[in-house]
């Protein structure tokens, strides 16, 4: 529980679950003493002009925010649990960098907290729906996941990435089928690996001593 004069830290992530493209963490200290900001939800809850217009409202009143991008070669190397958990810490160290640690308390979506973080910090299921910060965090973060999504999509037009954002959606799966994976795919995801060129088979010992042989004159 925080106590009064604790500065509150929403932590939340957008893009676990696609196919391609980073996961992106936000976190968001909200200032007891600016004005509240009407109309904050899940993220998922939320169009696309609504959350375009909250994240204004975001940037501009809270006390500190931050966005962490945690790119498809680091999910790759270490999985995506470990990379979100690894941007949940990076977005709230740059978050808190300017505040007292002491007073700050971290509330991370999900059922668990990354290791080594800066400040007391609690786990808080469904948050994205249950307190404000979190609310602002979910925001944040998928506002600049959707932007990078479109934004690669002029590199990678087939794909339709600025449509579905990298989920599997049956227009993605279809073009992975046609195409298969770009650099932005995740090929630790399995619908990405079944897509991918098969590897030409090892030669086995007969081929070897067939090859070896001298051609008949």
């Amino acid at each position: 529980m925080n106590a009064p004069g604790d500065w509150v830290v929403g932590v939340d992530e957008a893009g676990r679950g696609p196919l391609a493209g980073p996961v992106v963490v936000a976190a968001v200290v909200f200032d007891p003493a600016r004005p509240r900001i009407n109309g904050l939800n899940d993220s998922k809850q939320l169009n696309a002009d609504r959350r375009e217009a909250l994240y204004a409202r975001i940037v501009e009143r809270a006390l500190a925010w931050s966005i962490v991008s945690v790119d498809v070669d680091e999910i790759d190397r270490i999985n995506i649990f470990h990379a979100t958990m690894q941007g949940m810490r990076r977005a709230l160290e740059n978050a808190i960098s300017g505040l007292e640690r002491e007073r700050c308390v971290a509330r991370i979506d999900g059922n668990h907290l990354p290791k080594a973080l800066p400040c007391r910090a609690e786990a808080w299921i469904d948050g994205d729906a249950r307190d404000r910060a979190i609310m602002a965090a979910s925001i944040l973060a998928k506002v600049a996941r959707d932007r990078a999504m479109v934004a690669l999509h002029a590199d990678h037009p087939v794909y339709g990435f600025d449509r579905h954002k990298g989920y599997s959606t049956p227009e993605h799966l279809a073009a992975l089928r046609a195409h298969g994976p770009c650099a932005i795919h995740r090929r630790s995801f399995a619908p990405v690996r079944l897509a991918m060129p098969a590897e030409p088979a090892a030669p086995t010992c007969a081929d070897l001593f067939a090859a070896a042989q001298p051609l008949p004159a």
